[in-house]
């Protein structure tokens, strides 16, 4: 930039139009990051009955695989999101790409319960720091005003990986068998990973050259504070934004892994139909995540406190969300049924990317990478919790319909709950003075 700035303004144009470009090209590789990340997660859902079926597992059982995916999610999203205070995020991206193809490998082949579990203990560890990372790379390109819509781009990947792979692994399970899903995930990370050594570039916020950034007149890269990083963590804007996160992630966990088995033995679906029907959910998440986001950068436009713009915005998605998932299991199956369960598994996508968005806010880039796998380290527990608390009501496949309504009544009051509870936390205009007061420097 400071190039650009010495060659005068016929250069000064095309050097925005290059950052633009590159800030939309990163969140588009970003995009398709996390779509591989959930088409990956939702695998196991996609393929549940016939995995059961092969391996003669109960439902209870299939809920434990479900749930050891998330055992060392918050250690993956703790160990790469300290690894980020050190490392660029555009080598780490790649780096975990790659462990997940070979965790996916052995699925390749006939498996028994413990190499899957394993499998999916492993995949769990690198699939932990992946939403932090993609949204530290789109947080790196735009300017505090304009990061809510392509941190809404990056959760609406969330959903349209499965949106994309639940008619594509159905129809390759039921035409050869779910090993044959892996291979196509296989192959997809494959391409993701030529596409992101020929199109990634260095952000902004990234010294291409450190040891020149005095000479060149730029900022050396800021050491990492961790008494800092620590009292931002506990600031209960942060609390707040983590509780949030947690209670939505119960939602994503549960339409992962117990969405399409719910259609299929709780409301009496063959399986293709199933896997028509679940993408419903999938494409009203990806459209609420991009309009969310939108919505949330007009009304900071326009003037309304971060506290609502961001919290208060992003409150309402989920709380919706969790009533949606409570009236669904008290209504007759049909039309309307389906639309709430669209809603039910939907809406708390479009909270993720305006809620996060509040972490830049408050924290400085250097500590933003680490504050976000903290957070994510603490919202994965939902993800050991809901799998178990659903698989145990439905228990041993008796009166199923039955189970899956009360999994799914506890469920949403724990979102409910939850949601309301961030609310009185959400405050980042009175964290941001409180910080600023106490000498601390803070990016807004």
């Amino acid at each position: 930039m400071a190039e650009t700035q010495t060659t005068g303004a016929a250069t000064t144009q095309p050097a925005v139009e290059g950052l633009r470009r590159g800030a939309w090209t990163a969140t588009a590789l970003a995009f398709a990051f996390m779509l591989l990340n959930f088409a990956d997660k939702a695998s196991l859902g996609f393929a549940g009955s016939s995995i059961m079926r092969d391996l003669g597992i109960t439902p209870a059982e299939f809920g434990v695989v479900q749930s050891s995916f998330f055992w060392l999610f918050a250690a993956g999203a703790l160990v790469v999101g300290a690894l980020s205070t050190r490392v660029p995020v555009r080598f780490l991206l790649p780096a975990l790409m790659a462990v997940w193809v070979l965790t996916m490998v052995p699925l390749l082949f006939p498996v028994g319960f413990g190499l899957l579990l394993v499998s999916r203990v492993v995949l769990g560890f690198a699939e932990g720091p992946a939403y932090a990372l993609a949204t530290h790379v789109v947080h790196s390109w735009f300017p505090p005003e304009e990061r809510a819509l392509p941190a809404g781009v990056i959760s609406a990947g969330s959903s349209v990986g499965p949106l994309i792979a639940a008619p594509v692994l159905t129809v390759v399970i039921a035409t050869w068998d779910w090993h044959a899903a892996f291979l196509v995930l296989i192959v997809a990370g494959l391409v993701w990973l030529v596409a992101w050594f020929l199109l990634s570039r260095p952000s902004p916020e990234e010294p291409t050259a450190p040891r020149d950034d005095a000479a060149a007149g730029a900022a050396p890269r800021a050491r990492t504070d961790w008494r800092l990083l620590v009292r931002q963590l506990r600031t209960p804007t942060i609390i707040g934004v983590a509780l949030l996160a947690f209670v939505g992630y119960w939602t994503t966990t549960l339409r992962v892994s117990w969405l399409p088995l719910y259609l299929e033995q709780g409301l009496g679906y063959d399986a293709v139909t199933a896997g028509r029907l679940v993408t419903a959910p999938y494409a009203v998440a990806a459209a609420a995540a991009v309009a969310a986001g939108y919505a949330s950068n007009r009304m900071i436009a326009a003037g309304v406190s971060r506290r609502w713009a961001r919290g208060g915005l992003s409150v309402g998605f989920v709380v919706l969300g969790g009533i949606s998932m409570f009236l669904f299991t008290v209504i007759p199956q049909g039309a309307v049924q389906m639309v709430l369960v669209s809603c039910a598994f939907s809406l708390n996508s479009a909270a993720y990317g305006v809620a996060l968005t509040i972490v830049a806010d408050l924290v400085r880039p250097g500590h933003r990478g680490a504050v976000l796998g903290c957070l994510v380290a603490f919202y994965s527990m939902a993800g050991v919790l809901a799998p178990l608390v659903l698989g145990f009501s439905i228990g041993d496949g008796t009166a199923a319909a039955a189970g899956y309504g009360q999994g799914f009544v506890i469920s949403a009051m724990v979102i409910v709950l939850g949601g309301l509870l961030s609310l009185l936390l959400i405050n980042p205009e009175r964290d941001i003075a409180r910080l600023s007061g106490d000498g601390e420097a803070v990016p807004a």
